[in-house]
């Protein structure tokens, strides 16, 4: 604001600007403005913005920071109240205190410099709004860690990917060609970087399921990894057949059955001498028989929590920035077994 002074002096009329210079010289200064007249102007900008003029938005100034507080209907409403007050001459900073449809939220402050940029206040700052004490200084806020850089790498055949697989699977009711699911138990880590982060799910193919038949025969269960999900992205995978096999029953049986006639020759001979001895003999041979011919090989089975480290049969391209924290999980269920 510039004032003037109209002084007579014994010479000419001079016009001079807050005080006496040098005779016929035009010159004005600018006094600072009082937080009165800055909160008359303030109101006044609030008032001339038609998408805001009818909104209750009480002003209050100190120091030259405005502190805008009322109810207004919507953020947008608060948005352009702190903006308009930013751009009058003279306010340093806005405090937007209002309230949001009756709700309160987190005060922010707004700058004239950028009137459209908001921040949230800090926790002394809202004490001092609270306590209608002028805002401390603001405090240094550290610069963002730098952007992730991302790299595409290669994994390796052979590399190990231990699961724990979440539900059973046995030689005697799983189908050949079904699918089972997983969690990767630890990190994998590849040139440096972690490809497939703890936690991660998979899921798998039985490729073979083979029950235990009467006589010969064994149990098998054979199981392959095919897709792991890695931060909701599904990456195809190839590995080498994992294998479970029952022991086949050739050999014990055979122990049986002649386990089974020598007890019958024992029985027999106790009770009916010589000949009694043979005929217990067939007795004992055929029920031994019969007794494996009734009685299944060995089924295999793989409990649930089960871990299984498979081992990557072709290489696989991932794109990570993640780096290995040494990652030990702390749950039990995930460690390895």
């Amino acid at each position: 604001m510039i004032c003037w002074t109209r002084v007579h002096l014994p010479t000419p009329i001079a016009i001079v600007g807050c005080g006496i210079l040098a005779l016929n010289t035009l010159t004005g200064c600018n006094k600072p403005i009082s937080d009165a007249a800055l909160q008359t102007n303030v109101q006044s900008a609030l008032t001339a913005d038609s998408a805001i003029n009818r909104q209750p938005i009480q002003t209050a100034v100190q120091g030259g920071i405005v502190t805008l507080s009322g109810n207004v209907t919507d953020d947008t409403a608060s948005s352009v109240a702190a903006e308009d007050a930013a751009k009058v001459k003279g306010v340093k900073e806005v405090v937007n205190n209002l309230q949001i449809a009756g709700v309160q939220v987190a005060p922010t402050v707004v700058t004239p410099s950028a009137p459209k940029v908001a921040r949230q206040t800090t926790s002394a700052e809202r004490q001092a709004i609270a306590t209608h004490q002028p805002l401390p200084a603001p405090e240094s806020v550290p610069p963002p860690p730098p952007a992730p850089t991302f790299r595409d790498v290669s994994v390796p055949a052979g590399t190990e990917i231990p699961v724990r697989i979440t539900q059973t699977l046995d030689s005697e009711s799983t189908q050949e060609g079904s699918s089972f699911s997983g969690v990767v138990t630890r990190e994998v880590v590849a040139d440096g970087a972690v490809v497939i982060p703890a936690g991660s799910g998979v899921s798998g193919r039985v490729i073979a399921a083979h029950e235990a038949g009467h006589y010969k025969g064994h149990s098998l269960l054979t199981l392959q990894l095919t897709a792991v999900n890695r931060h909701g992205r599904s990456i195809a995978l190839s590995t080498e057949d994992y294998t479970v096999e029952g022991k086949n029953r050739g050999t014990n049986s055979a122990e049986k059955i002649g386990g089974g006639a020598a007890v019958g020759a024992i029985l027999g001979g106790i009770f009916g001498g010589g000949k009694g001895a043979a005929i217990g003999g067939l007795a004992g041979g055929g029920g031994g028989a019969a007794y494996q011919g009734f009685t299944r090989g060995q089924q295999v089975s793989i409990p649930s929590e089960t871990v299984i480290r498979f081992r990557l049969a072709s290489s696989v391209s991932v794109r990570t920035a993640e780096t290995p924290s040494n990652y030990e999980p702390s749950d039990p269920a995930l460690r390895q077994r």
